[in-house]
């Protein structure tokens, strides 16, 4: 869909009717702002275990076990009901994270520019687009110098594509080089992009860590599966009725598989992502920040980082000294700043500060030249280029950028100027080269063109390094986080700015050494090299891919249109709010400040919630199939069901509603020190140490209840299902740390309270008024003193299991 240009293009829409537009079409954006509740309830809906259940109380239902089938039923709306509401409101926290993630657009309106948040663009706007945009709506250029698009996110076609006026540029394309002014044609859902976005749905691929954790999650499930056929089997054959025998084993393959994991995991990224945007830091994909705390290797530009990102432009200088006034006019000539009223609007840092400092005698002068041709900068030439008419009536060739790129084109090099040059970039300044050339009258520029030109002067800038940088290095090198700088300066000025810092260069390469290396050779010289300087953004991507080889997880802190691909290559990309569009849009997450203190906060926050998955994940290796074991066991010598299916749901229900509280746990300073992965040979050694452990106190408490209280069935029940819940839910206090528990590390107080609270609830099911419905009977005073002394016993016998096991493991490693 796309509409009529029906307006005076040049000075585009005027306010009023462009609000009368917005009314009309609604905001500039795919998907409806926020999340669906109805959404959520589904995807709670589809879990698997739940359908098990569902399908479990339609059994019950079939063969007349109707208050069965009403407690599943009731457990299920309670479990469902409790993941809804924390999976919502975990949604609509990242959702509203999101939006504060601003999209911006250039756009005139009654002849004035000025920027806009993109959302609010229409049909028939006049936009102005350059390298490093994303481009906001679906658009027809007006006018095009050097003008191009990557359109691989809708075409697949890697290669940029040129656009000349009269042709069409799309909503998710992103501007790689040169600038136009274009008319939206379309915008949201009407877009080509749009439309495709309604069509294909497809979810993002998976990272490392969904990986590890889905197959951790299938491996216990299919461990699960096994034992239950196991326990139905064995009921059966002892003569158990096979409806109990079925129920029993499907009760104990929902209790023991994993279900919670995903919802311990959603409300972990949650609370961390609403504690790191309290730091202004913005997760938009929550996985991001498990990620973000694996980072071993950051890879990272100094501008902005290590440095205030404010840069200044000092003076000129020549082979002589100090440059003549006229350096100054052509380098405001040769300019690809986007001027309003003479102030700065867009534009690369470097042309805004040359502009914002020169003398304002300079800029007048420099505004009686006439731009005949403009050859926008890119990455690729590395300098920008101008056509332009002096106010004497002679046409002149301007050349700006890097002084290797510049300097290339010139007739002949000019050793003074390249000691000045040397001098400059040994203080820390970024340095441009100044040529001049005459020129023809032609209406276009050309890189082949640029050729034969005479050096002029180098123009200087400084940008001072952050006063906190120093220790916000030292605090990411404690955190065991090594730190590489990829940048397109110099490595004199990127060597003097890290040595500022205190960050040590053990070595460095440079765009045009990596080129001259294999794959192999660059690997290998990955571990011995801290400095990559003069690299292109083809380079970085290299350069992050070849980390990421080595099986090093990998972050990138980038905020430049070259900074795009690498950001995608990275295991975690990061972005700052003051990023170009592309940049902000293929990051996961964004420092609203430019902070490496910051993104120390994200690194350590990631840590806390990947060591509080772990726990849940040993907790349910340690206590859920020591359940298991035991109930196999029971199934061998009981003549009836160690404990109802009901009896089990209800006891999985309070056993996870305690757990819901770990993601707010305290995690001990030495988790958050290093990068931790998923570790299945560490996660089955606990679990077939600790499995069994549990059920040694099971079956102490099956021979007190035959032997001591005689027990008959429900009596037996009763009791193994309070020290069970007791055991297990208790267990987290000493599982929760490698430290003594309560002594040199303290739980949270939600989880102390919630686990307390269960147990509470545990004991007091007997006496509450439908106990005789589930199955409980009351129990004799002398089973709690039984109980307390088991639990004691138990919780001393796992701390020294702990203690053993991690020594070994120490020993081991």
């Amino acid at each position: 869909m796309s509409t009529t240009i029906e307006h005076d293009v040049s000075s585009g829409l005027s306010e009023e009717e462009a609000l009368r537009r917005l009314r009309e079409t609604g905001p500039n954006e795919i998907a409806a702002r926020g999340p669906s509740a109805w959404r959520v309830l589904a995807r709670e809906l589809a879990n698997p275990f739940l359908i098990l259940l569902l399908g479990t109380a339609l059994l019950s239902l079939v063969f007349r076990e109707r208050s069965d089938a009403a407690i599943i039923l009731a457990i299920v709306a309670l479990s469902v009901g409790l993941s809804f509401f924390d999976d919502y409101r975990a949604t609509r926290a990242v959702a509203e994270l999101r939006a504060r993630v601003q999209r911006r657009a250039l756009v005139t309106r009654s002849g004035v520019p000025r920027e806009i948040d993109a959302r609010e663009l229409v049909p028939g706007d006049l936009i102005a687009l350059a390298a490093g945009d994303a481009v906001p709506a679906d658009v027809v250029v007006m006018s095009a110098v050097d003008f191009a698009c990557d359109e691989s996110a809708l075409t697949g076609e890697s290669l940029p594509v040129e656009k000349t006026a009269r042709s069409e540029a799309y909503l998710g394309t992103s501007v790689v080089s040169g600038a136009a002014s274009a008319v939206v044609t379309a915008t949201g859902r009407t877009t080509r992009f749009g439309g495709i976005a309604r069509e294909l749905a497809h979810p993002p691929p998976q990272t490392v860590f969904e990986l590890g954790l889905r197959n951790f999650s299938m491996l216990l499930v299919h461990v699960t599966t096994v034992l239950a056929a196991a326990i139905f089997a064995l009921n059966a054959l002892l003569r158990h009725s096979p409806l109990e025998s079925l129920l029993f084993a499907l009760a104990i393959a929902i209790g023991l598989t994993p279900q919670l994991l995903p919802a311990i995991v959603t409300i972990s990224l949650s609370v961390g992502a609403r504690a790191l945007a309290r730091r202004r830091v913005i997760v938009k994909r929550l996985v991001g920040i498990e990620d973000l705390g694996n980072m071993e290797v950051l890879f990272t530009d100094k501008t902005g980082t290590l440095t205030e990102g404010r840069i200044r432009f000092g003076d000129a200088f020549s082979a002589d000294g100090p440059a003549e006034g006229t350096a100054i006019e052509f380098a405001l000539v040769c300019n690809d700043a986007v001027l309003r009223d003479g102030v700065v609007v867009s534009g690369n840092a470097l042309d805004a500060a040359l502009w914002n400092d020169a003398r304002t005698s300079s800029r007048e002068r420099a505004a009686a030249y006439r731009v005949t041709a403009r050859l926008p900068f890119n990455y690729d030439l590395r300098f920008s280029a101008v056509r332009a008419r002096t106010p004497n009536g002679e046409t002149i060739l301007i050349c700006k950028g890097a002084p290797e790129a510049v300097l290339a084109r010139c007739a002949q090099a000019d050793p003074a100027l390249l000691a000045v040059r040397d001098r400059a970039l040994a203080s820390g300044a970024r340095v441009l080269a100044l040529a001049v050339g005459p020129s023809d009258e032609r209406a276009t520029l050309e890189a082949r063109e640029v050729t034969e030109l005479r050096p002029l002067a180098m123009l200087c800038f400084s940008d001072e390094p952050k006063a906190d940088a120093r220790a916000s290095i030292a605090r990411l090198r404690d955190l065991d986080v090594a730190i590489k700088i990829v940048t397109g300066d110099s490595e004199m000025t990127a060597r003097h700015v890290c040595e500022r810092v205190g960050l040590a260069v053990d070595g460095t390469l440079t765009g045009a050494q990596l080129d001259a290396m294999s794959d192999e050779d660059l690997g290998a010289a990955l571990a011995r090299t801290t400095l990559f300087a003069r690299v292109t953004p083809l380079q970085k991507a290299r350069i992050i891919r070849a980390q990421r080889a080595a099986g090093c997880d990998v972050g990138f802190l980038g905020d430049g249109v070259n900074d795009a691909v690498a950001l995608h290559e990275a295991d975690v990309g990061i972005s700052v709010d003051t990023a170009v569009d592309v940049a902000k849009e293929a990051a996961d997450i964004v420092l609203l400040d430019n902070d490496l203190g910051v993104l120390a906060d994200g690194v350590v926050e990631g840590r806390r919630i990947f060591a509080n998955t772990i726990k849940y994940v040993l907790m349910g290796t340690s206590s859920n199939f020591g359940n298991m074991f035991s109930a196999a066991g029971a199934s061998l010598f009981l003549p009836f069901l160690p404990m109802l299916p009901s009896q089990i749901l209800l006891n999985n229900l309070l056993y996870d509603a305690s757990e819901m509280t770990i993601p707010t746990d305290r995690v001990d300073e030495e988790q958050l020190r290093r990068p931790a992965h998923w570790d299945a040979a560490f996660i089955r050694r606990f679990m077939l140490l600790f499995g069994p452990l549990s059920s040694l106190f099971d079956f102490a408490t099956f021979a007190a209840m035959l032997a001591l209280f005689h027990a008959h069935a429900p009596l037996f029940r009763t009791g193994w299902f309070v020290e069970s819940l007791a055991t297990q839910s208790l267990a987290i206090f000493v599982i929760r740390t490698r430290r003594v528990p309560f002594v040199r590390s303290r739980p949270s107080r939600a989880l102390t309270l919630a686990t307390l609270t269960m147990v509470a609830l545990g004991a007091l099911a007997p006496y509450l008024p439908f106990a005789g419905l589930l199955g409980f009977t009351a129990l004799p005073p002398a089973f709690f003193a039984l109980l307390a002394a088991i639990v004691v016993l138990y919780l001393g016998l796992i701390e020294l299991g702990k203690l053993i096991f991690f020594r070994a493991g120490r020993a081991s490693s």
